[in-house]
């Protein structure tokens, strides 16, 4: 390595060095302690994790508007991002479609390397900006979506790429990360920046950051869905009856809407061609199945809506 190259990676190790999720912890006997000592450190840790989130509930609030509002006008919510980061934004879409009966194309999880990521790490992909670009750009990004960058060290160039795409290209944009003013977050419209400080392990970003970044994603798009008319009380009534486990829940989510038994719930159930939504607005109103789809349809898929405009 010459002198030149030398001196940058250096640069590049202080300036990693001193990112927050970067620091090294207090913990500098982790390797002397017993199994029992260290797993009451980790959880003792992670405990700080939903303080740190709580205090960024404004900035999760605007997300999720911006988030409603594409859903509103045809849009769609993309997540991008990096190992740890990205996994964990394929599996919050990946969880969309069954929990909330949306289509595979409304929520996508984009991470650097693709599919192959989601399993081994692929190196030097994280380090494109272009890629980032190109990856959106395959999705079919427009300016109706949403893009929400994933990344613990606020600096990763593959996220940093995707969001100045999708700014540029007016689409609105939010950024997760786990350091203070972090360069994704001076990119984007919304910055959502819970700080859990160093990591047990130092330097391992799939802990709390990781943990953080979870818990994010799940308020994101819970939240939204629940604001789009996919729950009714505090039921999942959208849900797609897809295998045995997801069809019993629905029969137990339509008995619990309705307040009616769980063989009513089926044969509910079963008149509505299988809608969970459906069958709890026939049964709320005592309407047909094609009643109470166009109820659904004139209240915007909202079953308290539905119920309301039939009395």
């Amino acid at each position: 390595m010459s002198h030149d190259s030398f001196e940058a990676a250096a640069n590049q190790i202080q300036e990693i060095g001193g990112l927050l999720t970067e620091t090294r912890s207090k913990y500098h006997d982790l390797d002397t302690l017993s199994t029992r000592e260290i797993l009451a450190l980790i959880n003792s840790e992670d405990q700080t994790v939903p303080l740190a989130v709580a205090k960024e509930i404004d900035n999760i609030a605007a997300a999720v508007e911006l988030i409603l509002a594409s859903f509103e006008r045809g849009g769609h919510l993309y997540y991008a991002g990096c190992g740890t980061s990205g996994r964990l934004g394929v599996l919050d879409a990946s969880e969309c479609p069954p929990t909330f009966g949306v289509g595979a194309d409304l929520v996508q999880g984009i991470i650097a390397g693709g599919e192959r990521a989601l399993r081994t790490a692929v190196e030097g992909v994280e380090d494109s900006a272009a890629q980032g670009q190109a990856d959106l750009e395959e999705a079919g990004l427009t300016a109706k979506d949403v893009v929400v960058g994933l990344a613990a060290s606020g600096r990763t160039p593959y996220v940093m790429g995707a969001l100045q795409y999708a700014v540029g290209l007016g689409a609105k944009t939010a950024a997760v990360s786990c350091t203070p003013d972090s360069q994704i977050g001076q990119i984007a419209h919304v910055a959502i920046t819970p700080l859990v400080g160093p990591e047990v392990l130092t330097g391992s970003t799939r802990m709390k950051a990781g943990t953080a970044q979870k818990l994010v994603l799940n308020m994101l798009t819970t939240t939204a869905m629940v604001r789009w008319g996919k729950a009714y009380s505090n039921l999942m009534v959208d849900l797609q009856p897809s295998n045995a486990k997801l069809i019993n829940r629905s029969y137990r989510i339509i008995s619990l809407a309705a307040g009616c038994t769980l063989p009513e719930a089926r044969a509910a159930f079963l008149a509505a061609d299988k809608h969970p939504k459906t069958a709890i607005v026939m049964l709320l109103t005592g309407c047909n199945k094609e009643d109470a789809q166009a109820l659904l349809a004139q209240s915007g898929g909202f079953v308290r809506k539905a119920v309301e405009l039939h009395r």
